[in-house]
């Protein structure tokens, strides 16, 4: 596996992109040392996974065989689900003191926030793929677990973690990450995945209270954003690039945004029915006028952190868990402009969902080979190096 070099930033790297390390004692651990180092940054893979399946019933193109295609991919987000909850299991049972230092973490800490998305994307792959295979209304019950566990859980996270931030970690002026976003966002998602819930619930009281709950989570959501990112693009401003290592995360910074817009549209498709008729014309019309410029930043944000990479490609940036940032964000601006595509009729944002789902497969293709890689020759499951450590590894 490629390790990066030390930068000269004082900032830690968080366990996504830390180095891997592995002396002879660790080895020789038995208490089940490989889960010691998994932290809550490997929901990323599940999320990326779920996302490739949704995203691709999302198109609006027929394709033929994708659907297959994305039913394999969500059965296999499933697993993955299961698999990382198990190891995160694991870790807090039998490694406590690590799992409580991953918390009190700054770097890591916002990491928490994938634990809710992961249930939220595979809980809404589920309905919207893994129903040709489970049948709707096994589907649908298994949506309704992982969507409350996902909400509750990413509600929990967008309050305790900024409060940790403020009382514990207290991270030093310019540090600002992409990664604080993570917590945040997920009210996003559920947002966009309890729309599809919507329709499920009988007429009514319940049904309205279900579509304006996910408006307003929306709100929290998008707000919370609003002031997370001029820090994030004053950090860069004022000190410069982010080290190689983390550079991938500016896409995490698609993620609000493309998840808001997928909102938006999926909450004005089932607006119809939940609200009185004037209401639910007015939250269609919020659809586009909202989705098409907040797409456009989205656009500018992708060309501005894809020329990020480009450059720390060439200061020698290799594999790390934080190239799973180019999967999940991307799917959402995928779902996003199918989204807008759908309510405008334009063609243009049509193959523009298309080009970003080819981008999609291609990134969650090459960060799960690497990372399956990772796995098997154990540098993943590796401690980080400690700082003064080597620099350097080769491949």
């Amino acid at each position: 596996m490629a390790i990066f070099p030390q930068t000269r930033t004082a900032e830690p790297l968080p366990v996504i992109a830390r180095i891997p390390h592995r002396t002879g004692a660790q080895d020789g651990v038995r208490r089940l040392p490989s889960l010691r180092h998994i932290g809550p940054n490997w929901y990323a893979s599940v999320m990326g996974t779920a996302i490739v399946a949704s995203a691709g019933v999302a198109l609006p193109v027929d394709v033929p065989g994708l659907r297959g295609a994305c039913t394999v991919v969500w059965a296999l987000s499933a697993v993955l689900l299961a698999v990382v909850l198990a190891a995160r299991a694991g870790h807090w049972l039998h490694h406590r003191d690590q799992a409580r230092a991953h918390l009190l973490d700054p770097a890591v800490a916002p990491f928490y926030g994938c634990l809710a998305m992961a249930l939220l994307a595979v809980g809404g792959a589920t309905l919207t793929v893994g129903a040709d295979v489970m049948g709707v209304r096994a589907a649908l019950a298994v949506d309704v677990v992982l969507f409350v566990a996902g909400t509750v859980v990413g509600l929990v996270a967008a309050v305790v973690v900024p409060y940790l931030m403020v009382v514990r970690h207290r991270p030093a002026p310019g540090t600002a990450s992409p990664v604080w976003l993570l917590p945040l966002v997920a009210p996003m998602v559920s947002a966009s995945q309890g729309a599809l819930l919507v329709a499920h619930v009988p007429a009514g009281q319940g049904r309205e209270a279900l579509l304006l709950a996910c408006y307003a989570m929306f709100g929290l959501s998008l707000l919370a954003t609003l002031v997370v990112l001029p820090l994030v693009f004053a950090r860069l401003v004022h000190h410069g690039p982010l080290p190689p290592a983390l550079t991938p995360t500016l896409f995490l910074v698609l993620g609000p945004l493309g998840q808001s817009t997928t909102a938006v549209n999926q909450l004005a498709d089932a607006a119809p029915g939940a609200v009185a008729g004037p209401y639910a014309s007015a939250f269609g019309a919020f659809a586009v006028l909202y989705g098409v410029p907040v797409m456009g930043f989205a656009l500018l944000w992708l060309a501005l952190a894809a020329a990020m990479v480009l450059r720390a490609t060439r200061d020698g940036m290799g594999f790390a868990m934080t190239w799973w940032a180019f999967t999940f964000p991307v799917g959402t601006c995928v779902t996003g402009a199918a989204g807008l595509a759908r309510h405008t009729g334009l063609d243009a944002l049509t193959w523009l969902a298309v080009a970003l789902y080819a981008f999609l497969v291609v990134a969650w293709a090459v960060a799960g080979a690497r990372t399956v890689r990772g796995v098997v020759s154990g540098a993943l499951t590796a401690a980080p190096v400690p700082p003064g450590a080597a620099t350097a590894r080769t491949r």
